[in-house]
């Protein structure tokens, strides 16, 4: 009987010593854990994206909270690398948030973003006068008529253009005019014209701007253009120009149903900068009504994946919404171009 009680006796205690060890000591350790936890708080956040294709949407959320005391430490380090190989219809958005309550002055926090080669961000970070989430489509021009043979060829070789840049009329052994037959055959490929006026050769005076506007607006108005569509005069390089041509094709525009536009090579050194910023500083309203398509700096042709990221050369604060970065292409008659999404709103 007394060694039936001493073993009951032994086998209770065994349990009371069993489930101090599993239950009460993990907490105990714990409890002294959290408290070096609350003492010293360090967080890093590392997130990498690497997106490859169009129409991509990238969202990254980071989120820290830390309640710390009066003279503890907390440092958080956030990374978020976007590595971007397309350059158009791309959305990324990196929202990171830290929200540490301590009086520390210990206290250390850094965020770094990085934007890839290509593509927006709404990072806070800005290029070539853009701020965040602005999108961009790819698209091409020609002198040739588009017939279904061209989009063909564009297509395989290159990918669909969104915007096709075509001419007002006929100029002999430079270009072929738009045509009813290919606008509609454009507009059921969903494709935006872009419309080129080039019936000049001298871009001095304000008579001559005048002049070719209304031309611009005649020829534009026998087609069936809408209002709200934008011309645009091309003043190639080796065109004379100076302001005052500018002023009178802004002014005769603006007075119409149409938007002004103008094609060049805008980089600093060319004539056609000059003159642009001349007449901006004698007509107030003309920088921020007229839009440029830009071809500085010209880059190469390329497929629609493989386009750079927007990066035109043109006057300061300029519309430049359009940039011609590869002239003719071998494959196929055409040029490649990016555009501001925002411009299809004036293409027609």
């Amino acid at each position: 009987m007394i060694k039936q009680k001493l073993f009951l006796w032994a086998a209770a205690f065994l349990i009371l010593l069993l489930s101090f060890a599993l239950f009460i000591l993990p907490s105990l350790f714990s409890q002294e854990f959290h408290r070096a936890g609350e003492a010293d708080t360090l967080i890093s956040n590392q997130i990498s994206n690497h997106i490859k294709g169009d129409a991509s949407d990238v969202s990254t959320s980071i989120e820290n909270r830390s309640n710390t005391g009066e003279e503890e430490k907390a440092k958080i380090n956030n990374e978020a690398l976007n590595r971007i190989d397309v350059s158009v219809d791309v959305k990324v958005n990196n929202d990171i948030v830290n929200d540490i309550q301590s009086m520390s002055e210990q206290r250390s926090e850094s965020n770094r973003g990085e934007e890839g080669n290509s593509g927006t961000t709404s990072n806070g970070n800005t290029a070539n006068g853009d701020t965040g989430d602005q999108n961009y489509v790819w698209g091409t021009d020609t002198t040739s008529a588009v017939d279904a043979d061209l989009i063909s060829c564009v297509e395989e070789n290159f990918g669909e253009p969104q915007v096709w840049g075509r001419y007002l009329g006929d100029k002999e052994g430079v270009s072929r005019g738009l045509t009813n037959e290919e606008m509609e055959r454009l507009h059921s490929n969903n494709a935006k014209i872009l419309l080129i006026y080039n019936h000049f050769n001298d871009a001095t005076g304000y008579e001559t701007g005048e002049e070719e506007a209304e031309t611009a607006i005649d020829m534009a108005r026998e087609m069936g253009v809408p209002e709200g569509v934008a011309l645009f005069a091309d003043i190639e390089p080796t065109y004379p120009v100076d302001a005052a041509f500018i002023e009178g094709w802004y002014e005769t525009l603006s007075n119409s149903e149409y938007e002004a536009g103008i094609y060049g090579v805008f980089d600093s050194e060319q004539e056609i900068s000059t003159a642009f910023q001349e007449a901006v500083e004698e007509v107030e309203t003309l920088r921020e009504e007229t839009y440029i398509w830009t071809s500085a700096p010209e880059v190469g042709v390329t497929t629609k994946e493989e386009a750079p990221a927007f990066n035109p050369e043109a006057p300061d604060e300029s519309l430049a919404w359009g940039w011609q970065y590869g002239i003719q292409a071998e494959a196929c008659n055409v040029d490649t171009n990016l555009f501001r999404e925002d411009l299809q709103n004036v293409l027609w």
